[in-house]
């Protein structure tokens, strides 16, 4: 399945990715599962972030790793790709993209591709996917300003 979605922020390039840090991704955790992060390495080649997500009567641990990161005159992308997964996911592929915009701001692109055990479930769990990444879009503008 195939998630994307773009939020225009006001700040350059480089202001936005230097703005990609732990504070940021705990900023951006929902309120639903509450998310502790056991490991946060970065967003560069090799690093990893590990979080554990809280259901209340259960745990599920989330780990992906950076597999890889760009960066050009108009664009900053990394990829993290998930390598434990929670039991809802078998595959979890993120390409976090920046890209520079004409006025001099930044979009900022969420471009998602996951799979769940079964097909039917990848279409019903896409409606909480795109909830959960949605609710990025007002936070991003708020600290990096609207777009």
């Amino acid at each position: 399945m195939h998630l994307l979605l773009k939020t225009h922020v006001r700040q350059p390039l480089d202001a936005v990715w230097a703005g990609f840090n732990q504070a940021l991704f705990d900023q951006l955790s929902p309120p639903f599962p509450p998310v502790d992060v056991i490991r946060f390495d970065g967003c560069h080649l090799g690093d990893v972030v590990h979080l554990r997500l809280n259901f209340l009567l259960f745990r599920q641990d989330w780990i992906s790793t950076i597999t890889d990161q760009q960066t050009s005159p108009d664009e900053i992308y990394f990829i993290d790709q998930g390598t434990k997964l929670p039991f809802f996911l078998t595959h979890w592929h993120h390409r976090h993209r920046l890209v520079s915009d004409s006025a001099g701001g930044t979009v900022i692109v969420d471009d998602i591709r996951y799979q769940t055990p079964f097909w039917m479930s990848d279409y019903l769990v896409f409606p909480l996917m795109w909830l959960q990444f949605a609710y990025r879009k007002p936070i991003y503008k708020r600290i990096f300003g609207k777009g």
